[in-house]
């Protein structure tokens, strides 16, 4: 069945089908495909309703509308620290303590972490579980980690720190259940994620990630700030070049 709320509010917008199209990140003929009523993915609804000016909740009935959204996402946030310096070390170990199936990481460096032998035990013993552990880190030869070392005032000491933090978790490549890969991505937040909680670490401008909030989310039925953070680390991972080793960086 055809959505003609949909239709009639791209009608009514002042934007052609190529521009929205090009605003939500998708092909004019999906969007096509959406009026006829073919069910977006989550992130596109939100986008393709944000672009229209339209709550999505009168886009897509099965959508919760923005009070209801907002009320989900304030019980999805179960802790906010001022600054990641701040956060007490047991909030770090006891979340991936926890973790049974998932234990990603996505930085730029995470020294800090890499220095934590209990942190590299736990990774050792979880994947010995069966866990599925993802270290994502930076590209120290990437235009994305000499930008962050500029913009924090550190300049080639970003790309040092992210050898030294390669060369600490050496004893965990080639760990069944371990995988390492580099990103050359814009970070906005690190993300730290064990099953259905993550800790985000926003990104400030000029500022150490040490000194920016950090949000502890849990995920919740209805809920999308967990989604939303889940679906970044996975499209990051995706782009990310795999290491066997950390002599597989090269040199700059």
């Amino acid at each position: 069945m055809s959505n003609e709320r949909l239709r009639a509010a791209i009608l009514r917008s002042d934007f052609d089908l190529s521009t929205i199209a090009t605003r939500v990140g998708v092909d004019p003929k999906t969007i096509e495909k959406w009026v006829a009523g073919r069910a977006p993915h989550r992130r596109n609804k939100y986008a393709l309703a944000s672009v229209l000016g339209c709550d999505v909740s009168y886009l897509w009935a099965d959508e919760q509308g923005a009070e209801a959204t907002t009320a989900m996402g304030q019980a999805e946030l179960v802790s906010l620290y001022p600054h990641r310096s701040v956060v007490p070390n047991r909030v770090w170990t006891d979340l991936y303590e926890r973790a049974v199936e998932n234990l990603d990481v996505l930085v730029y460096a995470g020294f800090w972490l890499s220095e934590d032998p209990l942190f590299l035990r736990i990774v050792r013993e979880k994947a010995q579980r069966g866990a599925n552990v993802r270290l994502l880190l930076g590209d120290p030869n990437g235009e994305s980690v000499a930008q962050r070392g500029a913009d924090e005032g550190i300049g080639d000491a970003m790309a040092s720190k992210i050898r030294n933090a390669l060369v600490n978790y050496t004893k965990l490549f080639g760990l069944p259940g371990v995988e390492f890969r580099v990103h050359n991505t814009v970070l906005y937040n690190s993300i730290y994620r064990a099953d259905d909680e993550l800790l985000v670490n926003t990104h400030v401008h000029g500022v150490g990630a040490y000194l920016a909030p950090v949000l502890h989310i849990r995920r919740l039925p209805q809920g999308t700030m967990f989604a939303t953070y889940a679906e970044s680390f996975e499209r990051v991972w995706s782009d990310a070049r795999p290491l066997s080793s950390p002599t597989d960086l090269g040199d700059a």
